[in-house]
């Protein structure tokens, strides 16, 4: 079992990563804010989760323990897959997301593509009361400082003007590549990814 990678990002794309570690690539399919805090030669330490199914071998990875927990603990709800898990893990990293599921808030967990209303009660109904938040949301400040929010930020600002989501995680890592802006984002360089990712995203129409 792969529990862990360390090694250097030799390229990303809109739903994964390709991390190279003594020589050979894995290619990792991760949470939109975790790759968009990623860029190409990073040294990176991902949590991976190995899903071996009847047409396919994937291997998920996450930038912290608790996103990787909560992947898991996702799939214990019947008709949860990974893929769905980790569409979750995309809408809403994972302190907000055992809070949702915490507080009954179906309409939080219900934004993530492939959903839906009945699967996100269905999650509350088996998982509540059984997360542990402790878990979830007690990551150590060093951990919690590397999240990369701003990106985040930029994201969900993009996705409430109607751009899809993949495209918005493309077009943030595309724009701090190009101009030099280091990852995680600044709360001061927030404002001018977000316009120009949106100035990027337009000219690609």
């Amino acid at each position: 079992m792969i529990g862990m990678l360390h090694g250097q990002v030799d390229s990303i794309d809109a739903a994964s990563s390709i991390i190279e570690v003594g020589g050979v690539g894995y290619e990792t399919r991760m949470p939109s804010a975790d790759l968009a805090s990623m860029h190409a030669g990073q040294t990176v330490k991902v949590y991976t989760s190995l899903n071996v199914s009847q047409d396919a071998i994937t291997l998920y990875g996450f930038s912290s323990l608790a996103s990787k927990r909560m992947f898991l603990q996702l799939q214990k709800v019947s008709g949860i897959g990974p893929k769905v898990a980790l569409s979750l893990l995309s809408t809403l990293p994972p302190e907000r997301l055992a809070r949702a599921v915490a507080d009954g808030d179906a309409t939080a967990l219900a934004k993530a593509p492939g959903l839906g209303k009945k699967g996100a009660q269905k999650i509350i109904l088996e998982l509540k009361g059984s997360i542990d938040l402790s878990q979830i949301e007690g990551a150590s400040p060093e951990t919690r400082s590397t999240e990369d929010t701003g990106s985040e930020q930029v994201v969900e600002g993009l996705m409430s003007l109607g751009w899809r989501q993949q495209d918005a995680v493309h077009a943030v890592q595309d724009v701090c590549e190009s101009n030099h802006i280091d990852i995680p984002l600044g709360d001061d360089d927030v404002p001018r990814v977000l316009k120009l990712a949106l100035a990027s995203l337009d000219r690609g129409r």
